[in-house]
């Protein structure tokens, strides 16, 4: 069956007290927003309608980035008047409709596959959840059938009805056709004079359709309104993230200091020391070993690699099998062949080093002139003796050593010695009476 979801992203997100809408923070790397449209794309929903404040147009910008559509609520009048505001995008949808809040980070694809099971129950459903601490959140009723009885405010509950644990999620799946009637019937009767969502089940059942709750856990469902509970989403994301990664044969001395980004992929048997950071768009394949202190962003390394301590992996950077990056090495935009080595103190960017290379302490390839970057080739097996200097665009051939202090500004053929540096030029006793008359000076 067709499935289409609308996300709430329309809330001024005050508490944030930032120029950046509030969905736009990031957990892990990606925004909040972000997160709620993977989970929907992984749990097989193909249409989604971003709602948006008149006011949000970077939200709107990012949403069709990310290939959504967007509709904007003109006014802020609460959240069934939201998801009505999409009406108009999804006219003629005919399949399942779901309605899930944009600032939910760690929402997960299962938690929208149990909201949808029980949408297949009724024909609506209802997420909720059990916080250990309810506090303040509205109450989920439910009748002696398992259906959702009524939702309350916490400020208007009764003491018994607060005894009740399950709290309400904000969450919904229902047909979209039935859906968009109901919400065409909500009523701002209320002190705040707004369209609520939680009318929804009552408009249901007066047409005769019951209610079904699926129950989650209460980090899937973890909101964003200020900067302390960002922190928080982020500290869960990253123990979650810890957890399954330990769990699937990843080994880390001191997992609280490691801090992941959404999309990490570290296979079996690779090796974490203390604080290593990884940005988005990191693969680790098997057998690899990375070192304390170490930051990784858009790289991929091989098997029984080894990178670090205090190494830098940018954007670009492929280390390959049983290659070592060492101590204050940065790599980006570049490739390290099988069991190349640039252990220490070295620069590599826009080069290729084929396999078994071996790259000196201080090199480093000089790329950018202000206006263009060119690139460094280094052959198979050559040796790149220490502060050597590659003035790209050159070539290095395979199996060629240049010398250590050398700036290297023409290509290098194989199995050839480059040697560019100044001669030594010997001055005997020149030391000597420069001291002796820079004592008579200051004298």
């Amino acid at each position: 069956m067709n499935k289409a979801a609308i996300i709430l992203a329309a809330g001024a997100g005050t508490r944030m007290k930032s120029a950046l809408p509030k969905v736009l923070h990031k957990v892990a790397g990606l925004p909040l927003l972000g997160h709620v449209i993977k989970a929907l794309r992984q749990a097989g929903v193909d249409r989604l309608v971003v709602v948006t404040s008149a006011a949000g147009q970077a939200v709107r910008d990012y949403a069709q980035k990310m290939g959504c559509e967007t509709a904007i609520q003109q006014e802020q009048l609460g959240t069934g008047h939201a998801a009505a505001s999409a009406r108009a995008s999804l006219a003629g949808f005919e399949g399942t409709l779901l309605v899930v809040n944009g600032d939910m980070p760690l929402v997960t694809a299962g938690t929208i596959a149990e909201c949808l099971k029980a949408q297949e129950r009724t024909g609506l459903a209802l997420l909720a959840f059990e916080p250990a601490d309810p506090g303040a959140y509205g109450r989920v009723l439910m009748t002696p059938e398992g259906f959702l009885d009524r939702i309350v405010e916490f400020k208007d509950a009764t003491a018994e009805e607060r005894a009740t644990t399950f709290c309400n999620a904000g969450c919904y799946a229902a047909d979209a056709q039935d859906f968009f009637r109901w919400a065409a019937r909500l009523k701002n009767d209320n002190a705040q004079k707004e369209y609520y969502l939680t009318d929804v089940p009552v408009l249901a059942r007066a047409d005769g359709v019951q209610c079904a709750v699926a129950i989650t856990d209460e980090i899937s469902v973890t909101g964003v309104n200020s900067r302390a509970e960002l922190a928080e989403a982020e500290a869960k994301f990253q123990a979650r993230k810890r957890a399954q990664l330990l769990a699937a044969g990843v080994t880390m001395t001191a997992p609280e200091t490691v801090f992941f980004a959404h999309d990490t992929e570290i296979e079996n048997d690779v090796e974490i020391e203390p604080f290593v950071v990884f940005g988005p768009d990191v693969v680790v394949k098997s057998g690899a070993r990375l070192r304390s202190h170490s930051h990784l962003e858009g790289a991929h390394v091989a098997s029984g690699a080894i990178v670090g301590p205090f190494a830098r992996l940018r954007p670009g950077a492929e280390i390959g099998e049983k290659a070592h990056v060492g101590n204050f090495v940065e790599v980006k935009n570049a490739q390290l062949g099988a069991g190349a080595k640039a252990n220490h103190l070295t620069y590599l960017g826009d080069a290729t080093v084929g396999a078994g290379a071996n790259i000196g302490a201080g090199t480093i390839t000089c790329n950018y002139d202000g206006f263009t970057k060119a690139r460094t080739e280094i052959g198979a097996g050559a040796f790149i003796g220490s502060d050597t200097a590659l003035v790209a665009p050159v070539k290095v051939g395979a199996g060629a050593i240049t010398a250590a202090g050398s700036v290297i500004t023409q290509d290098v053929a194989p199995d050839a010695l480059a040697i560019a540096r100044g001669v030594l030029t010997e001055k005997p006793g020149w030391a000597k009476a420069f001291r002796e008359r820079k004592k008579s000076e200051k004298k």
